[in-house]
């Protein structure tokens, strides 16, 4: 549940900062490059434990920062940042799809978490640093959500409303990646939570309040019943990631054609 929190406090503050439903961090790389880095340091590394999970939250943030400093030109455009953390997310695939495919038998059953996301075998060890994280990340959040409402406006409407713009888009950026990061680093990648928490939320009591507590539930809920789907619905268990990619993949083809027939471009 922290974990799932964590993602659906993370994907609806890129959603809405960037203003768009694709701007989520299992999207636009930031998921995918915390996978590599782990996957490396199992890997390559011989890695273990909190080792991993320093080397994700490491990696979270660093392609966060190379995506705001690629995408920066006169400020931020969502879309160009968007486009750029597509790239970044494959690139971050690649790196961990390769490293894999050199894996021994026992390196593969560690590193396969990271690929979509499980709780199986998660201890206290890693629960704690993840509410450590809600408990602090969260409320910064939450005293921004009025300036991050603002940015929904666009740069310059934002900025005559007091805002000051780059200086809050660094701070929600670096205090939702945090979140993605040591969520990452406790469950793994768990596949589309993030992307699915804030449009859910948002369905249910509607766009005109902040949505982040609500995407927060959101994405509590669907970890839990993913992973109460995952071990007992079937007659093999599933990882919790596998549940919830199940669940994300039809929506991220659903949004792809509205946007294509509403005229809009990706």
């Amino acid at each position: 549940m922290a974990a799932g929190a964590a993602f659906g406090l993370g994907g609806v503050t890129f959603q809405t900062m960037l203003r768009n439903p694709l701007a989520s961090p299992d999207i636009i790389g930031i998921s995918s490059g915390a996978s590599a880095a782990a996957a490396v340091a199992i890997v390559v590394f011989g890695l273990g434990g909190t080792q991993v999970s320093i080397f994700a939250i490491v990696a979270s943030l660093a392609v966060a920062l190379l995506m705001y400093v690629l995408a920066f030109r006169d400020g931020v455009v969502g879309m160009r940042l968007i486009l750029i953390g597509i790239g970044i997310a494959a690139i971050g695939d690649s790196v961990t799809s390769y490293v894999l495919s050199r894996a021994g038998e026992w390196d593969m059953q560690e590193a396969a978490r990271w690929l979509t996301g499980s709780l199986n075998g998660t201890t206290w060890a890693e629960v704690v640093p993840a509410l450590i994280a809600l408990l602090v990340l969260g409320p910064v959040l939450l005293l921004l959500a009025r300036d991050l409402s603002a940015l929904q406006l666009g740069d310059d409407t934002a900025s005559a409303l007091g805002v000051r713009v780059e200086r809050t888009r660094i701070a929600v950026i670096v205090a939702a990646v945090g979140l993605i990061a040591f969520a990452t680093a406790a469950a793994g990648p768990i596949a589309f939570v993030a992307f699915l928490a804030g449009p859910i939320a948002a369905r249910l009591i509607g766009t005109g309040g902040s949505l982040l507590v609500p995407a927060g539930l959101v994405g509590a809920l669907l970890v839990l019943v993913a992973d109460f789907v995952g071990q007992f619905a079937f007659d093999v268990r599933y990882p919790v990631g596998v549940v919830t990619g199940v669940l994300g993949a039809p929506y991220l083809v659903y949004l792809i054609v509205r946007t294509h027939r509403a005229g809009g471009s990706l």
